[in-house]
């Protein structure tokens, strides 16, 4: 799912290219985009999980569990950025297990809401879906100068890469459900948004798993 190639530079897949971030510093200001992008994230939680609710939509629900996932990934990259490459690899592998727990749960309530289901209200789910995408649009472009990092850098623009192609979805969703006045465009939306998550996550999995593998040999 990514748009870039984190190994250009290194046959072996190590991640030992001269973006990497091995045993040395943190690049100039990435701990302040991370304390943005984790405000913005918490802010955005509380927004859609009122949303969700009161529309009905799964779609933003869906995009609610994961700006809460991803305000728990800024707040674990915030932690580790002063530990070492196989601390900050084993912290993406766990950030990346809750990013595949999100998508196996989206796709639990979307087949819940299939059989249970009404129409969402379609115009605020387009609403709410436009300011979910600036919100990540912002920290998109943030965070776009560290996309070719370590697996735990990756790991956070891939969140946020997602989360931006997941509010366009929402609000498509929104499109759907007002010309259709039925819930399967959130559906199928939300169904999407998880495909998303599984993808990314085990991504990132592999990508740590090689960095931990070349830590220890």
């Amino acid at each position: 799912m990514s748009l870039h190639h984190p190994h250009h530079h290194d046959p072996h897949g190590h991640g030992h290219d001269h973006h990497a971030l091995p045993e040395g510093p943190v690049p100039p200001g990435y701990r302040r985009v991370l304390w943005i992008a984790l405000a913005v994230n918490a802010l955005m939680f509380a927004i859609e999980i009122a949303g969700g609710l009161s529309t009905g939509s799964v779609s933003l629900l869906a995009d609610a569990i994961d700006f809460f996932g991803d305000a728990g990934n800024y707040a674990i990259s915030l932690a580790v950025l002063a530990m070492g490459a196989v601390a900050r690899a084993r912290a993406a592998v766990f950030k990346a297990a809750s990013m595949v727990l999100f998508g196996v749960a989206v796709l639990g309530r979307a087949a819940w809401a299939a059989w249970n289901g009404a129409a969402p209200e379609p115009l605020a789910m387009g609403a709410i879906g436009t300011l979910a995408l600036l919100a990540n649009v912002g920290v998109a472009v943030l965070l776009y100068a560290y996309r070719d990092g370590d697996a735990n850098m990756r790991s956070v623009w891939l969140c946020t890469r997602n989360d931006a192609i997941g509010n366009v979805a929402v609000m498509l969703a929104a499109v759907g459900v007002f010309g259709t006045g039925t819930r399967w465009p959130d559906l199928l939306v939300a169904a999407v948004m998880a495909g998303l998550a599984l993808s990314a996550g085990l991504s990132v999995v592999r990508q740590a798993r090689r960095e931990l593998v070349s830590r220890s040999a």
